[in-house]
């Protein structure tokens, strides 16, 4: 799901300083094993990198994301950060359904500050196999849609392939996204839309992952390189990393940082996220 990036205030650097490291607390505390608990296996876009593996969640099954949000420093000193709740549903076999409320605050001219919901973000996931000798392959079919003030003025179509091959220590998975549309327009105020920084025209990605199954951990990196929606801008390339952990039988957090190369805004950025899986209310037929 697309995650939007906004200006944030001086004062709110420090309290994501402090979430971030409950977070890498959390991530670092030693757990025995769990039993049932594979929420943290199933790999989702931003939580903690963008890169995603092939399968859905599980039939019947509801997952909440709690506000998962991204920091972000650019070489010229300027912090940003975007908040994106999200909903999960699957409601089909290999079937996931999902929606996203970004919400952004801006600081625009002469220290104006707006917040509002910048779009919202429906997608469906479909895992087209299970692995063989070949990988697990599933297409994804994305929407922004322009829905709130700081939202962009039209409606974001985008589509997505994945890969996922497990090998006996590691797995493997590649993306590639393309986004349908022209730019946005620069609103006469000069305030761009808090969505459209994080559209790419088109996106290619691989990460790599290794889970512990016995402390309900698992670590990941990645590689993407990406060509923001403006064509007129720099391809940008990123690396990162992060780990996302079972604390309970439904509840997994994530943290994650990297680097961006090259690119407009070039700097460091961190994620971090946290999922509670629930089921819907009714039972299986039999």
């Amino acid at each position: 799901m697309t995650n939007p990036l906004f200006v944030a205030p001086r004062f709110g650097v420090t309290g994501l300083l402090v979430a971030a490291t409950a977070i890498a607390t959390a991530l670092a505390t030693p757990f025995a094993s769990l039993t049932a608990q594979t929420d943290y296996y199933n790999t989702d876009a931003g939580r903690p990198v963008r890169i995603e593996d092939a399968y859905a969640i599980e039939r019947r099954a509801v997952e909440l994301q709690m506000a998962p949000f991204r920091l972000e420093r650019a070489r010229g000193g300027a912090y940003r950060w975007g908040v994106e709740p999200e909903l999960a549903v699957g409601l089909f076999p290999r079937t996931q359904v999902e929606i996203g409320f970004p919400l952004a605050h801006v600081e625009g001219i002469a220290g104006r500050r707006h917040t509002a919901l910048a779009g919202i973000d429906a997608s469906v996931l479909y895992n087209l196999n299970t692995e063989t000798r070949l990988p697990a392959l599933a297409v994804v079919a994305d929407v922004l849609l322009p829905v709130g003030a700081l939202a962009p003025g039209k409606a974001y179509p985008s589509f997505k392939a994945i890969a996922t091959k497990t090998f006996s220590k590691v797995r493997f998975h590649v993306n590639g996204q393309v986004t349908m549309g022209d730019a946005p327009e620069v609103p006469t105020g000069g305030n761009t839309s808090a969505s459209s920084t994080e559209l790419s025209r088109w996106l290619v990605g691989i990460a790599i992952d290794r889970t512990l199954p016995l402390r309900a951990l698992l670590l990941t990196a990645e590689l993407v390189t990406s060509q923001p929606i403006d064509a007129t801008e720099e391809t940008a390339w990123d690396v990162a990393g992060g780990a996302r952990y079972q604390l309970s039988p439904r509840l997994a957090v994530d943290g994650g940082g990297g680097y961006r190369l090259t690119g407009a805004d070039g700097g460091w950025f961190f994620t971090a996220g946290a999922a509670v899986s629930l089921g819907l209310p009714w039972s299986p037929r039999r």
